[in-house]
């Protein structure tokens, strides 16, 4: 497992994958040509997959987001190391947090 700030990356195989992830629609990548993980709306800073990958989400706020890196690739962040990924699959999963009466994505 990886983790960079709220964004934690799993390793998942072929086989663990959810049926019809390939039929979810893949992002796109941002003017810079990174795959956005997710965005700091305070500061505009993103946590970002620099490489060959797709990168592609479930619906919703709350809505899985699942990465093949085929080459590998790095992960990157303007105020964080960059932490290297081997090829493969992995799922991707933001940070939530408890405030009263609801739950929500932790925003940076």
């Amino acid at each position: 497992m990886y983790r960079q700030g709220d964004v934690l990356i799993v390793p998942v195989t072929e086989e663990q994958l959810p049926e019809g992830t390939g039929d979810l629609p893949q992002q796109p990548r941002d003017p810079r040509g990174r795959l956005v993980l997710a965005l700091g709306e305070v500061t505009g800073h993103a946590h970002a997959v620099v490489g060959p990958g797709a990168l592609r989400r479930e619906p919703g706020p709350f809505g899985a987001a699942w990465l093949h890196l085929p080459d590998g690739g790095r992960v990157v962040h303007e105020e964080h190391a960059p932490i290297p990924l081997p090829k493969g699959w992995y799922r991707v999963v933001r940070q939530r947090e408890y405030t009263p009466g609801a739950v929500r994505v932790v925003a940076d």
